[in-house]
């Protein structure tokens, strides 16, 4: 074994190490440290145009995600699997021995980068401590603008924030109900909400000969169908089994499933108490199993890979 290939060994162990450490970190959230997926980028900000932008020097610390490889890499671009030894070794040999290798290909959303083709290079770029990188670049275009994000739940929140503004701004919720903590830990929650409003308002228009405003379809609906469950919630004291929720979001997932209880009972007169019962005891996962369901999946995912390593010895 040359100086080189001893040198690339030990990088890829140092950067497989980190990678493995960090999961451990997370246990709780692996989330966290997960590298961002493009795709599921582009299902949130729903991208309206592309432009060809050619050949730039981009900052490493700017590269976020990738289109393909999501899940080869930690979210510090560490890889997660020895799988991806061969190829992260011989790229990091060329760096060492300064070969100049091909441009990485990356999509960029508001000076944010994700790597289309060349995750290897930026993998081992980011653990030799590089600055910047030859990238041919494509440009996706937003109404949304984003922030750097640790991690794809730094971006939910963003585009959370961004659908409550504009939620609050078109329909004037806060200003209608004096509530406004109409919060989501998951996006898309408050296209829901309006639906709700839109089928509670024209029940309201069954009952009535003159149309129903939606400022009063509003109120309504806060004051009869929210509020009151949203008082259940509480009193069955459930949003502690669901961390990281909000009591928005348990509104949500209780009223889809009262609904399927009522559909697949024959049966409409089910009470709200006992939907919220039923839905708490059947989703609720208690935290340490959490922790020992991920521990167990990364060190076993760790063990195999040092048992294939002894055995390539």
């Amino acid at each position: 074994m040359n100086f080189e290939q001893a040198q690339t060994e030990e990088d890829f162990a140092k950067a497989r190490n980190k990678a493995f450490f960090n999961e451990i970190q997370h246990l709780l959230s692996p989330e966290e440290a997960s590298l961002i997926s493009l795709n599921d980028v582009k299902q949130l900000i729903r991208p309206i145009n592309e432009t060809y932008l050619g050949m730039k020097v981009i900052p490493i610390d700017k590269i976020i995600g990738s289109e393909g490889r999501y899940k080869d890499f930690d979210n510090n671009f560490f890889p997660k699997s020895s799988h991806l030894r061969h190829r992260w070794e011989h790229v990091d040999e060329a760096a060492i021995k300064s070969i100049t290798l091909p441009p990485i290909k990356v999509y960029e959303i508001d000076g944010l980068y994700f790597v289309r083709d060349g995750n290897h290079r930026v993998s081992v770029a980011k653990a030799r401590g590089t600055e910047f990188i030859d990238a041919e670049v494509v440009t996706l275009q937003s109404e949304i603008k984003l922030k750097k994000p640790n991690n794809m739940n730094d971006i939910v929140k963003q585009i959370i924030n961004y659908e409550k503004r504009l939620f609050y701004a078109e329909t004037s919720f806060g200003d209608i109900t004096d509530f406004w903590c109409l919060d989501f830990s998951r996006a898309g929650r408050y296209d829901v909400i309006y639906n709700h409003i839109l089928t509670h308002k024209y029940f309201l228009n069954q009952q009535q000969k003159d149309e129903v405003s939606m400022e009063d379809a509003i109120l309504s609906w806060f004051t009869k169908v929210y509020v009151p469950i949203i008082s259940t919630i509480q009193k069955k004291k459930i949003l502690k089994k669901f961390p990281k929720r909000t009591y928005s979001d348990l509104y949500v997932w209780i009223v889809r499933y009262w609904d399927d209880l009522k559909h697949k009972f024959g049966n409409n007169e089910i009470p709200i108490d006992l939907a919220v019962e039923d839905f708490t005891k059947k989703y609720k996962i208690p935290l340490y199993k959490r922790f020992i369901n991920n521990f167990k999946r990364i060190v076993l995912r760790r063990a195999i890979e040092l048992s294939d390593t002894t055995n390539e010895i």
